[in-house]
């Protein structure tokens, strides 16, 4: 059953799609449409993959081209000059005011340093997320806070870096507001510029996008005043940014940047969102056609320019979801139903967002076809946002800025996970950037939830450092005395763990009893794809090792005698955790977790367990025409957990849609003839069509190996300790590492 992405999709035809269905509920009608997404020559076929494989319909939806990651650049373009209004950068990586919780903490030196990070790793403009608005401003400001922002200018200015800050005013219902309420808001952007100014900020980005103000009122779906900021004209609409913007540079003059940050194309993903409204007939109505076009955000553009707007950030403008409007990729995060919603929906990128998006390359890039429109109607510079990452398709990005759809990237994600990414890039160090994997981990719906749930799957400083659960400082500490270390097991928390303890100068030596490194990642990546550049991480920890020269033996494996012959002061174990096997009466295969892709399974398939993993097997499954039903002892509020948030919200609505049903704190009480008996939460047994049963349950502890040894110092890390995610198993690996 194993399938390449590509070798599924080659060899469908039309008449093979149209025989397939219609894919999930809500999905746009026309499935064939898909090959327009991609550019793709569909061919003769009987609606299966190259292979034979036969899969649902939503798998062709919107095709992927993953051939878009070609590495022959010199990056002469994208390492060219740019200016914004006063500031200036020698590259065209600009760093986005998103993507951190060091504010919760206040004014702190996390806060700092987490800014002053990112100018010595060669970022030269740099926007400051909004929420240090209510830290130097108002009756909460900290009485320290002017001498805090003027510091961290300096020091950031220390390393050539210029820094902007954005404004984002959470919309009241701007129908409702009176016009001095109005100015008094357009006031508050000047005042807010002003300060800020004195504080040496060269610039400010109002945020007229997403459910802040400025977007409330370019917007027909929510603005429905009749009055000069009503929807009369593109003018009315675009009156409440043009006058901030006028005031701003009135109150600070020409040199003071401003950029406008705005939906540059919309459409409504959440249909829900307008239950409320009813016609006279008492007919619902949902206004979906009411999203801003990209021809009216052309003109809005043409509106901000001649009011005094220096540059335009361009993002995409789903109405609902809001990580999608900035991190619009997580529509591929789902491995064989690209364009997923969240809401249970698919995308037709060939159709939806007027068909303009770059839809084919797992997210990378997606708006820079729509953002070349705005280019040529404009004279200040347009940037744009969705996982612009350079060193992840080098040729790709360069190829935009040269021919000139896009002047600068704003980047978050790629700049958290390695402060030193641009400096890495401009050397040529490309195999030596951490990647990002496009989890969505490190952002958080509620800022309250940021310190125990937002965090970087691949470095595991972010939101940890300076705070109580993390390292004390970013830098590593030498060893006081170098010691001899032997760390079992090649996957992400050894690896990780061996990188930290040899940079600080231990004698570090690795042992992993497969024949290659990586661990899980691999198995990760076949089941999940490509777009969680899992690859690429293993590839990265693999680099980091042979630069730290950590002595790597692979097909080893570890014994306790062998581990005393060799006498290490310390012994680090990741060798990970291992899985009881599930005891069920009956005669219907159980199949082991790791086999589940090549084994034949029939066609319905019970999943059992409720982890990260056990949902990446429901949905590998039912992509390939499999009926699942996923059954776990554990409650719902476990289900899928060791994702984040955003993962988990796509994963369940998407399988839910299609026909997945999940039995929460249930049993498998038999499994005999085609038929499992599931032992329900509420007492009573229901009866359904089983031929495979795949044992995804919950891993436990594997640290036996540790039992008896004489070695002064023994650690377990990751799965073998504690079973969860890649992310915990890479935190652990990089505090064991600095421990030692």
């Amino acid at each position: 059953m194993e399938v390449s992405r590509r070798g599924f999709l080659a060899g469908l035809g039309a008449a093979g799609i149209a025989a397939a269905g219609a894919g999930l509920v809500g999905c746009a009608p026309n499935a064939g449409s898909g090959a327009k997404a991609s550019g793709d020559a569909a061919t003769a076929g009987s609606g299966a993959g190259a292979d034979g494989a036969e899969l649902i319909a939503a798998a062709y939806l919107n095709p992927q081209d993953y051939d878009y990651r070609q590495s022959t650049t010199d990056f002469s373009t994208l390492f060219s000059p740019v200016k914004i209004g006063a500031m200036e950068s020698s590259h065209r990586m600009i760093k986005s005011a998103a993507g951190s919780a060091t504010y919760l903490g206040g004014l702190t030196d996390e806060f700092f340093q987490y800014y002053v990070n990112l100018a010595k790793g060669g970022v030269e403009i740099i926007w400051v997320e909004g929420e240090l608005v209510s830290l130097i401003t108002g009756d909460a400001a900290a009485p320290d806070a002017e001498e805090f922002c003027k510091r961290l200018v300096d020091e950031c200015a220390r390393y050539g870096a210029s820094l902007g800050l954005q404004w984002a005013q959470f919309a009241p219902d701007v129908a409702e507001l009176t016009v001095d309420e109005i100015l008094a808001f357009e006031d508050v952007a000047a005042d807010l510029a002003r300060t800020i100014q004195a504080m040496g900020f060269k610039a400010l980005e109002i945020n007229a996008a997403g459910f802040n103000i400025g977007e409330h009122f370019l917007s027909r779906f929510h603005n429905t005043r009749t009055d000069q900021y009503g929807i009369g004209s593109l003018e009315d609409r675009a009156r409440f940014a043009t006058e901030c913007i006028e005031k701003i540079k009135q109150a600070c003059g020409d040199d003071f940047a401003v950029q406008m940050l705005i939906d540059c194309v919309e459409e409504n993903d959440n249909l829900t969102n307008n239950a409320t409204l009813m016609d006279l007939d008492n007919t619902l109505t949902a206004p979906s056609n009411l999203v801003i076009t990209i021809e009216e955000g052309i003109e809005f553009a043409k509106l901000f320019e001649a009011a005094g707007c220096d540059s335009l950030h361009l993002r995409l403008g789903p109405l609902g979801n809001h990580p999608c409007q900035f991190a619009s990729d997580l529509y591929f995060i789902l491995y064989g139903i690209e364009g997923a919603t969240g809401y249970g929906t698919q995308w037709d990128f060939s159709r939806h967002f007027q068909g303009s998006l770059i839809a084919d390359h797992s997210g990378a890039g997606m708006l820079l076809d729509v953002v070349a429109r705005y280019k040529e109607a404009v004279d200040i510079p347009c940037g744009a946002v969705t996982y612009m990452d350079p060193a992840h398709a080098p040729d790709f990005f360069e190829q935009a800025l040269a021919d000139g759809k896009v002047d600068f990237f704003m980047m978050t994600r790629p700049l958290t996970v390695d402060n030193e990414y641009v400096a890495k890039l401009r050397d040529g160090r490309a195999d030596e950037i951490a990647p990002c994997t496009r989890c969505l981990h490190c952002h958080i719906g509620s800022n309250e939830l940021n310190r125990m749930m937002g965090y970087c799957r691949v470095n595991a400083l972010t939101q940890r450092v300076m705070t109580d659960n993390g390292p004390a400082a970013y830098e590593l500490e030498p060893a006081s005395s170098p010691k001899k270390i032997m760390v079992v097991g090649g996957g992400p928390a050894g690896m990780e763990a061996a990188r930290i303890a040899a940079a600080r100068g231990h004698e570090v030596s690795l042992y992993e009893k497969s024949g290659t490194l990586g661990g899980l990642l691999s198995f990760a990546s076949m089941v999940k794809g490509p777009h969680e550049n899992l690859d690429d991480l293993a590839a990265y920890l693999e680099r980091q090792l042979e630069l730290a020269n950590v002595n790597v033996t692979t097909g080893k494996e570890v014994d306790r005698a062998f581990i005393e012959s060799e006498a290490p002061d310390a012994v680090i174990l990741a060798v990970g955790g291992t899985r009881d096997k599930a005891d069920i009466a009956g005669d219907v295969p159980v199949v082991d977790f790791d086999s589940f892709m090549t084994a034949d399974l029939g066609d319905d398939v019970v999943v059992y367990g409720s982890n990260a993993q056990a949902f990446d097997c429901a949905l590998w499954l039912t992509v390939h025409k499999k009926r699942v039903t996923i059954v776990t002892p554990h409650a719902n509020a476990d289900l899928d957990m060791q994702q984040s948030q955003h993962a988990m919200r796509f994963m369940t609505t998407a399988l839910y849609s299609l026909g997945v049903k999940v039995w929460p704190e249930a049993s498998i009480k038999e499994a005999t003839g085609g038929k499992a008996v599931i032992a329900t939460e509420v007492g009573t047994e229901v009866t359904v069509d089983c031929d495979a049963i795949v044992d995804g349950a919950e891993m436990v502890p594997n640290t036996s190996l540790l039992d008896g040894l004489s070695v002064a110092e023994t650690y377990a890390i990751g799965d073998c300790d504690a079973p969860f995610n890649i992310a915990l198993a890479i935190r652990a690996g990089n505090d064991v590492g600095r421990t030692i």
